[in-house]
């Protein structure tokens, strides 16, 4: 069974629940974090809720809002 790409549209008569937005995380200066492609990590700059530069130890990298992959420890 595929997926499609077009999202469904839902009646506002249907049974069903309707699709709840994701929660988008604030991240503070010093907090540990953890990324599904870079691993364990600390915020070392905050943008303004636009961004946070994170340090993974060999990297740094800017993660753009709303943080995909990134979640506090």
């Amino acid at each position: 069974m595929t997926t499609s790409a077009v999202t469904r549209r839902i009646l506002p008569t249907s049974p069903f629940n309707v699709p709840v937005a994701p929660i988008i995380e604030d991240f503070e200066l010093g907090a540990r974090v953890t990324h599904d492609q870079y691993g364990l990590g600390r915020i070392v700059g905050v943008e303004d809720d636009i961004a946070v530069t994170v340090d993974f130890g060999s990297r740094q990298e800017r993660i753009c809002r709303p943080y995909a992959k990134l979640s506090n420890l």
